[in-house]
């Protein structure tokens, strides 16, 4: 029994069931660990919907407008004298013949209503109407001459004083030292509304409209810039991807490996950290003071972003053929098919998630910019007229989105700066449909082996 005794080993002092300390320190500093980047995460998703709520909350007002109703004569003895309806005679009667008969009409639709008028002159009293209302007009009655010589109604807009007092943006003591509104204004402006002579709705011309001069920003528009971007978009996607694929292709699957490529592949990786602005001055150099490309044309800004995007695009393109196994390169080539033919017909079609999510992202980035657009002129530019065509919208002057609410941020107005943020949601919506067609693609051509 003694014998017995010796030899048994003695009982382990730890359990495995029962944790030490250096355990339970361990999982304590996991336990941190996941606290911090719950904690990390909750502070991002803090943020992002703090800009969200930002971003609508700013921007949201530009979608809606407050406009006027009234009944206005088109006086035949005014626009057209002769009464021939020529077109070439009803263009010499410039705005300033069709501000009288605007005017003249508020006071008598007010009187009509029973809406005191405490201004003497007509032309004070129709402060509370946008400037840009006899244009308006004109282009009413140029498009149809017939409508001389009868009364027509009109849905005209507001200046921007009275659609921001509806809005919140302006007050009545913000008012006291102004000298293009007085508080008897919003008195007009308060019984006009309750006479459903003003309203403020939903304004598509925001969104499909042009833009306008600072003095007008109640009729400024985002539309002739969305087709600038489109245009740039067109030219960056028709040079990026060919160029780019093109180039990835050679570099990853047929360019022997030297010295060469490897200076080649380094400037790769740094052109996609160069900052934009200095892709700005080459466009500027290149493109517009030695090609003598028009400037501020959507052709020059869709050259400059395509130089900034090819980076991008290599890079993404490489990651993807390199993420293909080489056993189905090896496999091809086992069966009798060319290096062409396996790479074509085999790597590259398993690549293409990869490579149409990076073109998409960079298409994204280049949408988003303005630095090298600034440089090429597309900022200073007022975009006011729609293309005429195809060939114009390429080389006429224009803006694009990013330039355009970098403009209206910097104007004095306080409606551009609310447009600049309605601007943003529109930017905002194309670069999440842009991201979400790329996770689309993604997942449509998405090959498993």
């Amino acid at each position: 029994m003694s014998d017995l005794s010796a030899n048994q080993s003695p009982k382990p002092k730890n359990s495995l069931l029962k944790l030490d300390e250096r355990t339970k320190k361990r999982n304590a500093s996991e336990t941190r660990f996941k606290a911090y980047g719950i904690g990390a995460i909750a502070l991002g998703m803090c943020f992002l919907v703090a800009l969200l709520v930002s971003i609508i909350g700013n921007g949201s007002p530009a979608f809606k407008q407050t406009f006027v109703t009234i009944p206005i004569e088109l006086v035949e003895a005014k626009l057209d004298k002769t009464g021939n309806r020529d077109p070439e005679e009803l263009k010499k009667v410039t705005t300033f013949g069709y501000k009288p008969l605007i005017e003249n009409a508020l006071v008598v639709a007010l009187e009509a209503q029973g809406i005191d008028n405490p201004f003497a002159k007509a032309k004070d009293v129709a402060k509370i109407l946008s400037s840009s209302a006899p244009a308006q007009v004109r282009d009413v009655v140029l498009a149809d001459p017939s409508v001389i010589g009868t009364t027509m109604n009109f849905r005209i807009l507001a200046s921007s004083r009275v659609d921001g007092y509806f809005k919140g943006r302006v007050t009545r003591e913000a008012l006291i030292n102004d000298k293009n509104l007085d508080l008897e204004h919003l008195d007009v402006a308060d019984e006009m509304v309750a006479a459903d002579m003003m309203e403020t709705t939903f304004n598509a011309d925001f969104i499909f409209g042009a833009d306008a001069s600072e003095s007008r920003p109640e009729q400024a528009g985002i539309g002739v810039s969305m087709l600038g971007s489109l245009f740039m978009m067109i030219v960056v996607l028709g040079l990026a991807l060919p160029i780019g694929v093109a180039a990835s292709i050679y570099l990853e699957e047929f360019a022997p490996q030297n010295r060469w490529t490897d200076l080649i592949e380094v400037n790769i990786s740094n052109l996609a950290a160069v900052p934009s602005i200095v892709f700005g001055i080459l466009g500027l150099a290149v493109f517009i003071q030695f090609a003598h490309l028009p400037q501020s044309a959507p052709l020059v800004g869709g050259l400059v972003l395509t130089l900034m995007t090819l980076p991008t695009i290599i890079i993404s393109t490489r990651a993807s053929l390199k993420a293909v196994p080489p056993s189905i390169r090896d496999a091809a080539l086992g069966i009798g098919a060319s290096k062409m033919q396996s790479v074509f017909h085999h790597v590259l079609p398993l690549a293409m998630p990869g490579i149409l999510t990076g073109t998409i992202i960079g298409l994204a980035q280049a949408l988003g910019e303005t630095a090298p657009l600034l440089l090429i002129g597309m900022v200073g530019f007022i975009a006011s007229n729609m293309p005429d065509g195809i060939a114009s919208g390429f080389l006429d002057p224009n803006s694009a989105m990013p330039a355009q609410i970098y403009e209206w941020a910097k104007r004095a107005d306080p409606a551009y700066y609310e447009r600049a943020w309605g601007g943003i949601i529109i930017l905002l919506g194309f670069l999440m449909t842009m991201n979400i067609i790329a996770v689309i693609l993604r997942r449509r051509f998405e090959r498993r082996w």
